[in-house]
């Protein structure tokens, strides 16, 4: 399971929290690429609710990581 930051976009406004069921048939709605569905298939076949994308891809890049030349003054 390879996450990034632009796939991972895709479930921003997924409705957490979600079970994986619930996760993939909303990223087949919206029309999400292939490689978020196939993520989210990887995922333990359980009843397991996931709160957010944190819960899915624990090193997910907070917002500290999005550095911008604009943020300086």
């Amino acid at each position: 399971m390879i996450w990034t930051v632009e796939l991972a976009s895709y479930l921003d406004d997924a409705p957490w929290p979600a079970t994986k069921e619930e996760l993939i048939d909303y990223a087949e709605r919206i029309g999400a690429p292939l490689e978020v569905v196939e993520n989210l298939n990887e995922l333990e076949d359980s009843e397991e609710i996931y709160e957010s994308i944190e819960d899915l891809w624990p090193d997910y890049p907070d917002e500290d990581f999005f550095y911008s030349d604009e943020d300086e003054y």
